[in-house]
């Protein structure tokens, strides 16, 4: 059996009774780096063998690890911090182990952008999570302009030294928005700064940080019209004209005494 375990994004105490039972138990652990992941593993005094899995040999170790699985052994995956799959190696490994018909399962744990979504006090209700943003100006661009109109908060990682040309590919594209920026989540020195995408991040500290922006807002087609063509519109759908003037006047944002000379011309 595989398991992708969930750990600790910062505070080594952020990891489930499940998870320490697992890591435990397992015959070997796989590690996106197998230096920083002694620091848990000590701290919880699991002794394991351990093997690097990253993004970097993510295939080729793959296949070691299946190779692993058909003869018996128990594997557990865990990157550097939070989930495995979410944004760090796993994915393909998952892939390939579908495709072998191998058994696989997943120990939850600490995720970041949820962690920040709580945090950031933005509609949480909808969200989309979209992970790092392409290095190359032209693809972020593109990228971003997929999801500018969507009603929900978006969800990005950003590396310190990407940070603010992030923002300002987001602002380019999205418009201005309100936004917040998330780092050392679970840490000593958590910080969440709330400001303006055209405003930026009042300083750049070290560390990776998570980006939520406020969804767009839904563009009104009938602020196109005329105030009058606005106000027939309803009555022609079966309004009478009190109840269309409060319609239109709300939807623009004006008062209904503004409107009121409409419905009395011919």
């Amino acid at each position: 059996m595989l398991y992708f375990v969930g750990v600790p994004i910062g505070n080594l105490k952020d990891i489930s009774l499940r998870a320490l039972e697992v890591l435990k138990s397992v015959d070997e652990i796989a590690c996106e780096d197998t230096r920083h992941s002694l620091g848990l593993l000590n701290a919880y005094e699991i002794k394991k063998p351990l093997f690097s899995y990253h993004k970097f040999n993510e295939r080729e170790s793959g296949e070691k690890i299946i190779e692993k699985l058909k003869v018996g052994k128990n594997i557990a995956v865990i990157t550097d911090a939070g989930m495995p799959v979410v944004s760090d190696p796993g994915n393909i490994l998952s892939e390939m182990l579908i495709e072998e018909n191998l058994e696989f399962t997943v120990i939850p744990g600490a995720c970041a952008f949820v962690s920040a979504l709580v945090l950031a006090g933005l509609d949480s209700s909808k969200f989309c999570f979209l992970g790092f943003l392409p290095q190359k100006a032209g693809e972020r661009k593109e990228f971003l302009e997929k999801y500018k109109d969507l009603d929900l908060t978006l969800i990005f990682y950003s590396a310190p030294h990407d940070v603010q040309k992030d923002i300002k590919s987001i602002y380019e594209v999205l418009g201005d928005r309100k936004a917040v920026a998330v780092k050392e989540i679970t840490k000593l020195f958590e910080k969440v700064e709330r400001f303006n995408l055209k405003d930026g991040l009042s300083q750049t500290p070290k560390g990776e940080f998570v980006l939520l922006v406020e969804g767009g807002k839904k563009q009104n087609d009938n602020l196109m019209l005329t105030e009058k063509e606005h106000i027939d519109l309803y009555i022609s759908q079966g309004m009478d004209k009190k109840e269309a003037l409060k319609q239109v006047a709300k939807e623009r944002g004006v008062s209904k005494s503004s409107l009121y000379k409409y419905t009395f011309q011919d």
